[in-house]
Parts: C-alpha cells; sequence; structure tokens
C-alpha cells in the first residue's frame, strides 16, 4: 500500500519492458502470437478485477507489457515501406524534403515522392538519402524543388559490428529505403507546385536559417541557425565536436533545454506583463492566459524546427507542465513527467532505444526528484543573490550525473569538464540567447531583427568560445569501451528504482546500480572484427586494435575504434603489431586460428587454396570451393559484419550481426539469421571432418 501514490511512476517502465522485449526478439512476433497475447491481455484485466487488491497493480504491470509490445509491433507495421534489395546506380529523381550533413561533412539531402530507372512504382523506396560530393551547384537545394542526379544507392547498412548501433532499424522508423551519393552536379526539375503544409513550414525554416546566417557569417551564424529552426546544416564537423568535447552539444539540438527557455521566457514576459496592466492581474487568470500562449509558441517552433523526436519529447513535456498550470495542479513532479513518458511511448515506441530518449528522461527525472526532496529543506539564511547561482549548480551537476552513464554507453565518452562548461554556457542561454531570439523574431517584421541577433551573437561567440577552450584542455575526455546489451537496462532499472519506490526498500536500487557496473566493468570486446564488405579486418591486441589498412572504410574503423574505448586514426591503427601484411592479404592469429583476409580478384586469383588459413575473408565472390571456412561477399551479405573469438576449449566462435538482430521486417533482405557458428578446435572431441561447419558453410577437409 505504501507504493500506491507513486504506481503511475510505473507505467512507463511497464511499457518500456514490454517496446525493449519487442525489439529483443530474435524473430518478429507473428500474428497467431499477438492474438494470443491480445487474449492474455484481456484475461489479465478480468483477472485484475477479481484478485485481491495487493495482487493488482503486479497483475496490470503484465497488462502494460504486452500492451508495450503491441504498440511496439504496430508501429513497426506502420512505417512498412520499400526497401532497396541491391546497389542501385542511375538516375534519381525526387522531391527535396530535408536537407542535413553528413559524417564527413558533405551536404545531404532527403528526397521523397523517388522515381528510380526501370523500376516499378511498389519496389520504389519512399524516401531516399543522397549525400553530395564534388562540385555542387547551390540553387537546387530548396525545400519542395524536384531534382534530378545520377547517383549511387543501396540498402541501409546493417550494424558495424554484431550487436552495435543497427542503422537498419533507424533507417525503418525514418521510412528511408536507399541511402548513397553522388559526385556529379545536381540539377533542378521542377520547382515546388501546391505545397502543403508541411512543405511551408520546411520552406519558412529553411528561409529564416538562410536570413539568419547571412546577417551573422561563420559557425555563429551555423549555430544560431541551429537553435532557431534546427537547420544544423551549415555547422562543420570541427565545431561539433568541440561541442561535444565540452559536453555542451545539448545546446546545438532543440530539445528540453531551448523548448524549456523559449516557452518559459514567453510565460514570465506575459505573465508579469499582463499583472503590470491595471485591473487585468485582478480580473483575468493572468497565469493560465500565459502558459495557454506559451503552448502555442511552443507548438509553432516545434513545427518550425522540422518536428523531429527529441523535440517533439520537449514539446510533450512542456506541455504537461503548461496543462498542469491550466488545471491548477503542480507542474513539475514524477507524474506529469511519467505522463509525458507515456505520450512519447504511445507516439513513438521506437524512441525508447535511442539515445535521446534515456538522456533527456534521465535529466528531467532526476532533476525532479532532487529539487522534490530539496523542497523540506529552509535556504532563506542564505543570501539572495546565491539562491540562482545555488540552483544552477545543482541543475547542471545533477543532469550531468543523470546522463553521464548513458552518455558513456551510446557515445563512449566522458567530458571531465562538462560541469564547469555547462555552468559558464547555460545560464547565457537562459538569461541572453533565447530571449535575444525571441527579441529578433518579434522585430523581424518591422526589419530591426538585427537588435536582437546582435545579442545572440555575443552569446554564441561566448558558448563556442568556452567549448573550443574546455575541449582543448589536456584530458578533457575519457574514453569507456561499449558495454554488453544488458547493462543498460539493469541500470535504468536500478535507477528507476532508487527514484519510484516507496520507504527504506528503494535503497536496493543500489545493488542493482552496482551490479550494472560490474556487468560493464566485465564487458569484453571481440578479439576479431570483420566489416560487411570484407575488406577491413581489425584485432585486438596489447596496443588496441590493429586494423589491416589505412584507409577505406573509415566510418566502420572509427566505430570500432569508438567502441573499444580508445579511438585513434585509422592510419595510426593500422600501424600497429599483429596483423601480417603481404600485398593485398593480411593475416590474423586468434588463438590457434589463422584467418586470411584478401583483397580484389587479382590476389583472390593467386591463392592457392586458403593459403594455409582456417578462415578465408575475401571481399569478392569465391566461386570455388577451398578447404576453409569462407566468408565472401555473398555470405557477408547474408551475415553482415563478423565478431570472432575463442572459446575456453580452443573454438572458434563466430557471431554474426544478422544473428544478433534476429530476423525483423528492417533486414528482411538479408534472409534467414544464422545463429553464432562455432568452428571445433581439431584436437575437440567432437570435431570431425563433415562437421566443421553449419550446413550454410559445409566445407571439405
Amino acid at each position: 500500500m505504501a507504493q500506491r501514490g507513486a504506481l503511475i511512476g510505473w507505467v512507463p517502465v511497464c511499457l518500456g519492458i514490454g517496446i525493449g522485449t519487442y525489439f529483443a526478439c530474435a524473430q518478429e512476433p507473428g500474428l497467431i502470437g499477438l492474438g494470443t497475447l491480445a487474449l492474455v491481455v484481456v484475461g489479465l484485466v478480468v483477472m485484475a478485477r477479481l484478485v485481491r487488491v495487493a495482487y493488482a497493480p503486479l497483475v496490470m504491470a503484465l497488462v502494460l507489457i504486452i500492451v508495450g509490445l503491441g504498440l511496439a509491433k504496430t508501429r513497426t507495421e506502420a512505417m512498412s515501406a520499400p526497401v532497396l534489395g541491391f546497389r542501385y546506380y542511375g538516375p534519381i529523381q525526387g522531391r527535396i524534403v530535408n536537407i542535413d550533413r553528413s559524417a564527413s561533412d558533405a551536404v545531404r539531402l532527403t528526397l521523397d515522392q523517388v522515381v528510380l530507372a526501370r523500376m516499378a512504382p511498389h519496389r520504389t523506396p519512399e524516401r531516399v538519402r543522397v549525400s553530395l560530393h564534388g562540385d555542387q551547384p547551390a540553387a537546387p537545394f530548396a525545400p519542395g524543388v524536384v531534382i534530378i542526379l545520377t547517383g549511387h544507392l543501396s540498402s541501409p547498412a546493417g550494424p558495424a559490428e554484431p550487436g552495435g548501433f543497427d542503422f537498419q532499424r533507424h533507417a525503418w522508423f525514418l521510412e528511408l529505403g536507399g541511402v548513397g551519393y553522388t559526385r556529379t552536379p545536381v540539377l533542378r526539375l521542377a520547382m515546388p507546385e501546391k505545397p502543403n503544409i508541411a512543405m511551408r513550414i520546411f520552406t519558412m525554416r529553411m528561409a529564416i536559417s538562410a536570413a539568419v546566417q547571412a546577417a551573422m557569417p561563420g559557425e555563429t551564424g551555423a549555430f544560431a541557425a541551429a537553435i532557431m529552426t534546427g537547420d544544423r546544416s551549415g555547422m562543420g564537423q570541427g565545431t561539433l565536436a568541440d561541442l561535444r568535447g565540452a559536453n555542451l552539444a545539448h545546446l546545438l539540438a532543440i530539445s528540453g533545454l531551448h523548448m524549456g527557455l523559449l516557452t518559459g521566457f514567453i510565460f514570465a514576459t506575459l505573465r508579469y506583463g499582463l499583472v503590470l496592466l491595471p485591473g487585468v492581474g485582478l480580473r483575468w487568470p493572468v497565469k493560465k492566459i500565459a502558459a495557454a500562449c506559451a503552448m502555442l509558441v511552443g507548438a509553432f517552433y516545434l513545427a518550425l524546427s522540422g518536428g523531429n523526436v527529441a523535440t517533439e519529447r520537449a514539446y510533450i513535456m512542456v506541455a504537461v507542465m503548461f496543462v498542469a498550470v491550466l488545471l491548477d495542479r503542480r507542474a513539475l513532479t514524477l507524474r506529469a513527467v511519467a505522463i509525458a513518458a507515456i505520450i512519447v511511448l504511445v507516439w513513438q515506441p521506437e524512441a525508447l532505444i535511442g539515445p535521446g530518449f534515456q538522456m533527456s528522461f534521465a535529466a528531467t527525472t532526476a532533476l525532479v526528484a532532487v529539487f522534490g526532496a530539496l523542497r523540506r529543506f529552509d535556504y532563506s539564511r542564505l543570501p539572495a543573490w546565491s539562491r540562482p547561482i545555488l540552483s544552477v549548480v545543482l541543475s547542471s551537476f545533477v543532469a550531468g550525473l543523470a546522463t553521464a552513464p548513458f552518455a558513456a554507453a551510446h557515445f563512449n565518452q566522458i567530458a571531465h569538464y562538462g560541469l564547469i562548461a555547462n555552468l559558464l554556457c547555460v545560464p547565457l542561454m537562459g538569461v541572453l540567447v533565447m530571449p535575444a531570439a525571441v527579441l529578433a523574431v518579434c522585430l523581424a517584421p518591422l526589419g530591426m531583427w538585427a537588435v536582437g541577433l546582435w545579442f545572440m551573437e555575443l552569446g554564441l561567440r561566448w558558448i563556442l568560445f568556452v567549448a573550443h577552450t574546455v575541449s582543448a584542455q589536456p584530458g578533457a575526455l575519457s574514453h569507456v569501451h561499449a558495454p554488453d546489451w544488458m547493462v543498460l537496462p539493469v541500470l535504468a532499472l536500478g535507477l528507476l528504482w532508487l527514484i519510484l519506490i516507496q520507504g527504506r526498500l528503494r535503497h536496493a536500487g543500489l545493488a542493482v546500480v552496482f551490479l550494472a557496473g560490474v556487468l560493464w566493468q566485465q564487458s569484453e570486446r571481440p578479439a576479431l572484427l570483420i566489416a560487411d564488405n570484407g575488406s577491413l579486418i581489425g584485432l585486438l591486441g596489447p596496443q588496441g586494435r590493429a586494423l589491416s589498412k589505412p584507409t577505406g572504410s573509415s566510418f566502420v574503423a572509427g566505430i570500432w575504434m569508438e567502441n573499444d574505448g580508445a579511438p585513434v586514426a585509422q592510419a595510426e591503427a593500422a600501424a600497429r603489431d599483429g596483423l601480417l601484411q603481404q600485398g593485398r592479404t593480411t593475416e590474423a592469429q586468434v588463438g590457434d586460428w589463422r584467418v586470411l583476409q584478401v583483397s580484389g580478384k587479382t590476389a583472390l586469383a593467386a591463392l592457392v587454396g586458403c593459403g594455409g588459413a582456417d578462415v578465408l575473408i575475401s571481399n569478392q565472390d569465391v566461386t570455388e570451393r577451398r578447404p576453409c571456412a569462407v566468408f565472401d561477399t555473398g555470405r557477408l551479405r547474408r551475415t553482415g559484419s563478423l565478431a570472432f573469438d575463442v572459446s575456453k576449449t580452443g573454438d572458434l566462435v563466430v557471431t554474426t550481426a544478422h544473428g544478433l538482430a534476429g530476423e525483423r521486417p528492417w533486414n528482411a533482405g538479408q534472409g534467414p539469421a544464422i545463429a553464432p557458428i562455432v568452428l571445433l578446435a581439431p584436437n575437440s572431441k567432437r570435431a570431425t571432418a563433415a562437421a566443421l561447419l553449419s550446413e550454410n558453410y559445409a566445407i571439405d577437409q
């Protein structure tokens, strides 16, 4: 009974367990299974009415878990769209619906209304994303413009390593059926015709962004455009790296901080402005009027910024807060946070597995819980001037501490001076940058928005200076290796237990958090990694992971280094000891197993058998039988990237990315998922000449 008042906080937790279970499934749940679960839900609801009151919450928890699984399945089916099943090269026609930048700093266009040569409409992806390389004209890059280009497209890539970030799944929920690039000029085919509301807002967003960057050149203008419109296409990778190194990247993304500062400024300005009018404060509910107006301004900001997941989540949070004001309830409570989380999970269940959802709700929940607990303390003895400073310091510390483990798990880095940087910058965002942005927008119809932009530029220049200075300090960043998949769920459960459980039982959450730390510490990195195209391998050694080549497949190489917790330049990793290279062949020793990687048709044709190796990796199709286990491009397309480890008995365990991800709609083109392949050691009693591999990988010996 002591937990009754906090049970609503467990509703999003149970929904999240169901959603997480869906995404962790090795196979897509079928209709029969879902129908059975629906019957179970009905039965459990009836049972909750019949059983004792003490057990009813447990029954409802099971119901919510099953509902969460059903929500994720429904969302997956709703986002179903064609995905390219082959590499396409040829003409690409489409309408520009988004403009951003890739990790390589290239302008990237997202297109809908796609037309591909010799491809039926029902097989053509709903959306494709193309990175632009080479000299490109600026004129065609406008919202709603129909363009045509010649480029390369392929299906979204799978994880760079087994168990890594699944871009195929991410692209599925963005309705991206193909990604690629072009090196030829983009041509404008047609101007936009009768744009809908979404396209009009997109056009407005890009027009405001262009005007801001024209009035405020350089990285400062690009920063201003990003926080005002959500357009980050003008931001350089160097500036982004500095912001991340100082733990200030959250100032760039339109999320809870920006939405809270903007709507809070509008709310406070209107409320106190109306109170100053004679008689208005006594006759009108100025607080509720200000709350309603702040919600409308927030909704416009949401639409203008493009309505991405982080901004939607932020708006839901502030909307719940202002609705509480309208209903004369306390705005900042764990109940409000729980309601916002429920809305997000019902609206976009896939947000649960993204870092944005986890970090924003971790910060918000921790702040509400800590400041709620501090309400019982008397601050009257403190000087009045010190209270806002103490509030900023405490909020920055709590938010940073709450998000640090999630940031480390997803991005493999910890910013040691992040608290200092945030103390120097976050207050300035609230008292200068965001109010100046509002002032600029208000003065824009009068042609005087330069006044607001001038004040805004002062604040942003300071923030960029702090980011550059802090990130350049020795020891500003440390790196950690990627944890096993179970670490984050265990950690989240422990932290939520600490906050939501009432009484002394809550301290058991500390043991769960400690368990998560132990599991993270014991997480091991694969001995050998193989890229899904067969052109790059990486062997873990005393110096770190040694790579097979200094250039090429740089994106995959970077992810491997980051997940190892030791990011270095690819050329530096390629110079490490551990791999034996001779021409176009690279040999790696994993335990007693020899792995040979061969690049190119010429080197493969010159290879006799397997060159004495136990496993052959090739970035070509191997058409003839070889006396070893062979992973060529055909097999790697079905398995995805590979991880090699040696068991205690000396067996070579080959884990496939597709096997860990399972057979899901977003990777259906790869065929059946393949379980971990075990190559038995020759001296093992289980080893036979005919059973070294599974049926799909049978070899001769």
